[in-house]
Formats: C-alpha cells, structure tokens, sequence
C-alpha cells in the first residue's frame, strides 16, 4: 500500500516525485545505498529483511532508530543520510490519543514491529510492558535489550493488561485470516490493537469489540508510519483524514 499512499500525496501537494518499488536481494544492498547516494534519491522506505543491515551503510541515526535497533526509512540532512524508524511513530500515534494511556500493556510476537511497539510503549512510559512470543528466546532478547519483561506464550491469557497488541501475522489475510492471537476471553476493558491492517477487521478485533474492548485497526499504524516518513522527505504537512479515506477505498 506505500506506493499508493505516497504517489497520492505526491499528486495531492503537487511534488515532481514518484514512489517506485526496488526488490533489493540482501547482497544487493550495499550497492543500492550507494546508488541512492549517487542518483540522491530523497527518500526510501526499508522492508524485512533489510531494516538493521541498512544501517552500517549510514551516516547517522535518529535516537529512536537506534534504541529500536532498526531503521525504516532513509532521508537526507544536511548532505547526510540518515536512518529513522517511522513504525515507532506510526504504533504510538493512535496510543497518543486515546483519553486515557494503559498502566499495562503486553506485546504479542517478537519480529521487528514488536522490538517497535515495545520501543514506543517506553516512549509513553507505560508502567508494565510484557511481551509473549512461541519462542521464548526471541521475546527475552527484546526484553533485556528493552526493559520489558516476559511471559510465556501459553500464559499469555492469564495476564490482565489494559492494552494488548499483536504484532504476529495471526489473522492476516490469506491462510491465516481466521486465527487469532488471543482465543477466548478478553481482560475487562482493555484496547486491543492489531497492527495488521488486512484485513481491516481481522477476527481479534472482531471478538474484542464484540467483548466491549476499545479496538484500533492496524489500518492507523500504517497511515501515521507513512505519513511521518512523507513530513520526513518533504517537509510537508500531509492531510491525515484524505490519506486515511483513500487507503480503507483501496483496501476495500
């Protein structure tokens, strides 16, 4: 979906620019930080599996980039260029407003969105953060290098957190549409969020809104990631609602 939300926004603010896709084979990325270099391209966006080995070709890093230990998006300053990672900023977005912040919050899964959602969970200095992945080893490297503490995947339900976020791929679409993270019931009030945003619905926010729980559709996460990367590029302030309204059309 990036390359439709920022060729829209390009259009929309009247920018000569085009967002393009580059499938980039690992041993393939040196050569291609140099070819950014070279052609200044004004900005990337970085995907699995090239987030943390990106960052040895930079020049610099934002704090952020460096305490998730992964970058997303490349741009230039002052003739250098430079890491950040925009799914901090796009996770904490929707956390940001809701009228009241979670004392407790538990991350389920361990990959690079979770080591970012533990990241800006910090950032909002949510008091307990605990995270639960099958592989255990995964989660406690994210702990230690996070301050987070760990739980085991099958006592995940036996926490009460305020806020549960999934990071797994659990109900995405495809084969596994129809499994959740989280079977059975949820903790008496809580906001569950899932950040995979197709479908928009997925089954864990269906039984969570069906329980009463405050849900945010991974929808969000991906809009406000893109967004700040487009301020980041362009120095323009983008329109939330129109971009928010073009991609739920686009994913029907």
């Amino acid at each position: 979906m990036s390359p439709t939300l920022h060729n829209f926004l390009f259009e929309r603010h009247g920018l000569d620019a085009k967002y393009e896709v580059w499938p980039t084979q690992p041993e393939e990325l040196e050569a291609f930080v140099s070819r950014v270099r070279e052609e200044k391209i004004q900005g990337v966006s970085v995907t699995i599996p090239h987030k943390q080995a990106v960052m040895k070709h930079l020049d610099g890093m934002s704090f952020r980039a460096k305490s998730v230990g992964a970058v997303n998006t490349l741009f230039w300053e002052d003739g250098q260029l430079f890491g950040e990672n925009t799914d901090v900023t796009g996770l904490i977005a929707p956390l940001r407003a809701l009228q009241k912040q979670p004392e407790t919050a538990l991350v389920l899964g361990a990959g690079g969105a979770a080591r970012a959602a533990v990241a800006g969970l910090n950032e909002l200095e949510i008091e307990s953060v605990f995270i639960a992945n099958r592989t255990r080893s995964k989660a406690e490297t994210i702990a230690h290098d996070l301050a987070a503490r760990v739980v085991d995947w099958e006592k995940r339900q036996t926490t009460t957190p305020d806020l549960i976020i999934n990071t797994t791929p659990l109900g995405m679409a495809g084969d596994m549409q129809d499994m959740t993270p989280w079977p059975g019931e949820f903790p008496s009030g809580c906001v569950v969020y899932d950040i995979v945003y197709n479908p928009l619905r997925t089954r864990l926010l269906r039984e969570a809104e069906q329980s009463g729980c405050l849900i945010i559709e991974g929808l969000e996460m991906f809009l406000q990631q893109g967004l700040a990367q487009f301020r980041l590029w362009t120095g323009q302030e983008p329109d939330p609602d129109t971009a928010r309204e073009l991609l739920r059309s686009a994913l029907g």
